[in-house]
């Protein structure tokens, strides 16, 4: 599918993973300076010379640079995520999640009461939301649209048992 070696003129040529959905190839549209993703569908606007991508079919266009070897945010500027973004991100999680217990643990629900469901539901509740955050922080990240990834999965899927 993708040998990892691409040069300048092969970016034109779409010869090349898509940075979006990073499972498709693109592909020169017919009559048109763009290309188009196999799997994802995306349209994009090369500019080879400064090895740019840039996805046009979306409310906010996402640039994406080639260093060599994979796709790389343009916007980014070679900064990469280290362990301080773990770190917030574990804090972000555990610490609301550890306080709820605690109160929890603190002021216990009063046994065979209606409502004695309520604080376990509330701590997984606060450790989902957290955890969705974070993770939502990572997805903006690396600019992964997972919406129009799991519709790309969905028409595929449903294309390969209807046909």
């Amino acid at each position: 599918m993708f040998n990892g070696k691409t040069s300048t003129n092969s970016i034109a040529e779409g010869n090349c993973p898509c940075p979006a959905c990073r499972h498709g190839e693109l592909y020169v549209m017919p009559l048109m300076d763009a290309l188009a993703c196999t799997f994802c569908r995306h349209i994009f606007v090369s500019d080879a010379q400064r090895q740019l991508l840039t996805m046009v079919d979306s409310s906010s266009p996402m640039t994406w640079r080639w260093n060599g070897r994979v796709w790389q945010d343009a916007n980014r500027n070679g900064m990469q995520l280290g362990w301080g973004f773990g770190l917030f991100a574990l804090i972000l999680v555990l610490l609301p999640t550890g306080l709820v217990s605690l109160a929890t643990y603190i002021f216990p629900p009063l046994p065979g009461s209606r409502l004695a469901w309520v604080p376990v539901f509330w701590i997984g509740l606060t450790f989902f939301s957290h955890f969705a955050f974070a993770l939502s922080l990572l997805i903006e990240y690396y600019q992964f649209p997972v919406l129009a990834y799991l519709q790309a999965v969905g028409r595929n899927l449903t294309s390969r048992i209807f046909s």
